[in-house]
């Protein structure tokens, strides 16, 4: 099968799908790599590493119409100005993989099924053992929490390490992060690297061992707890008294903060307030707040999507694709993911589908005209879908060849995934004042933290071979309890 890839046509992103060092190793698996000219340009992989791998370019992106799979960093629902353009350059039957925000943009998935076309989302990946190679949002939470620490220290009037010259004591700069996730762990790391006094906060005190490992004071507030966690390890909603009390108490640290940081962003659901207008009151004046959460609307009271605001003398930013700021190894990690996922789907360069595969079963939302994912179905009020989907399949491949033809997929409920797979996955138990706010989620990133424990954080190098279930059961894995 023509594997495709474009140039991306989100503004500003600067990421590329697929980079040279994994073309030769879709190639001996059988499929033929086709690059538009130009893709990897803005990532920093020159058009001649791509032909050196064995990847055929092509100047002008009607040659790739032929293409049977596109790979993309932004698909459809992840890329409304120009998504459909991409899509259409593809045949009914065509297998599309990439982040489409599902969850956020649903109507869109609406859009690739009328057009015949097969969707996987790689935000929808579960987390399982054999998955953890794949997890795309994971890898972009990696560095979206190292460089939300960059953009604090550029900002911050200060410097963060603490410094004993002839000319006085400078005192250590004070850093809260609020989620201990995968991209609150990533920006404590990359804080206490550059000398910062490091604080750290999580819903659930069994995320302290997490956060102290990497040299960090965890954050315990006066409140019972005790049943904010369900049998999944995941946060769960408590009563409106704990919340309120919690933004009280939560107030009283981030007062004490010179930069905050907040990474609770829940796909296709508004961010929950952490840090009210009046706890940024309390800040002084020249401190920095980093919200990964503004894309949808923000966990600060007054961030604003892709702006620098300054509110009572504090600096607040609200950046909404980090990842892009470092395309080089945004795009390895995600193309490692990638990589991996289309090997798993594949035999002898052909996609087969596992009807019985949980991650097939997750992350395919459009298929042969229908929407096999139940979640994506209630969200556009569908009904649930019974039959096998390739019963009534109007779409071949392109190719039209027999052994290029999908095998049966029946849609089956839909995992026990937790609703919160995002930057920061479980933000349940946090303070959920509603306001306006709207976007993509962000896709976070890769496990590659300092001072944590292998056995806790799986290596997303392209040299790490895929984990394999132990024996016929997945167990799930050991990535630390995401959530705030």
């Amino acid at each position: 099968m023509k594997v495709g890839v474009l140039k991306e046509s989100f503004p500003g992103e600067r990421r590329v799908a697929l980079i040279p060092g994994n073309v030769a190793q879709l190639e001996k698996a059988g499929f033929e790599i086709w690059i538009e000219e130009g893709a990897g340009d803005s990532a920093g992989y020159a058009d001649s590493d791509y032909t050196n791998a064995g990847a055929r370019m092509v100047t002008d992106r009607n040659s790739l119409r032929d293409v049977q799979v596109l790979v993309q960093v932004r698909s459809l629902g992840a890329n409304l100005v120009h998504g459909e353009a991409d899509l259409d350059l593809l045949s009914p039957g065509s297998y599309v993989i990439g982040t489409c925000d599902p969850l956020g943009h649903p109507a869109a998935i609406t859009k690739l099924a009328e057009r015949g076309l097969n969707q996987f989302s790689l935000e929808l990946i579960p987390r399982i053992t054999r998955a953890q190679s794949m997890d795309v949002l994971s890898s972009m939470a990696t560095i979206a929490g190292y460089r939300a620490v960059l953009l604090a220290a550029n900002e911050l009037p200060r410097m963060f390490p603490l410094l004993m010259t002839a000319s006085g004591t400078l005192a250590a700069a004070r850093v809260l992060v609020i989620g201990a996730g995968v991209a609150g762990l990533q920006a404590i790391a990359t804080a206490r690297r550059l000398g910062a006094i490091v604080q750290a906060y999580d819903l659930r005190p069994a995320c302290r061992e997490q956060v102290e490992s990497l040299g960090a004071k965890f954050v315990e507030l006066d409140l019972d707890a005790a049943e904010s966690e369900d049998a999944g390890g995941y946060a769960k909603q408590m009563e409106e008294e704990f919340y309120r009390r919690q933004r009280e108490l939560m107030a009283d640290v981030v007062a004490e903060s010179d930069v905050v940081i907040t990474t609770a962003a829940i796909p296709g659901r508004h961010s929950p307030i952490l840090v009210t207008a009046d706890a940024v009151g309390r800040m002084e004046d020249g401190s920095v707040i980093v919200d990964l959460a503004a894309e949808r609307g923000g966990n600060c009271e007054l961030s604003e999507a892709d702006q620098r605001v300054v509110r009572q003398g504090v600096v607040i930013l609200g950046p909404t694709n980090l990842p892009s700021e470092i395309p080089y190894h945004a795009s390895q990690m995600f193309s490692t993911n990638i990589t991996r996922f289309l090997l798993h789907i594949s035999s002898d360069g052909v996609v087969e589908l596992d009807q019985d595969d949980e991650i097939v079963r997750e992350t395919l939302v459009a298929y042969h005209r229908e929407i096999p994912q139940p979640r994506i179905r209630e969200l556009l009020n569908l009904a649930p879908l019974k039959k096998a989907l390739n019963e009534e399949a109007e779409s071949p491949l392109p190719t039209g060849s027999p052994d290029q033809v999908p095998g049966r997929f029946e849609a089956g409920p839909s995992a026990d995934l937790p609703p919160d797979n995002a930057i920061e996955e479980d933000a349940a138990g946090l303070a959920p004042v509603p306001h306006d706010g709207g976007g993509e989620p962000e896709s976070d990133t890769g496990w590659d933290l300092p001072a944590v424990d292998d056995a806790d954080i799986p290596g997303l190098s392209p040299l790490d071979p895929p984990i394999e279930p132990i024996g016929d059961k997945e167990e799930p894995d050991d990535l630390p309890p995401e959530g705030v």
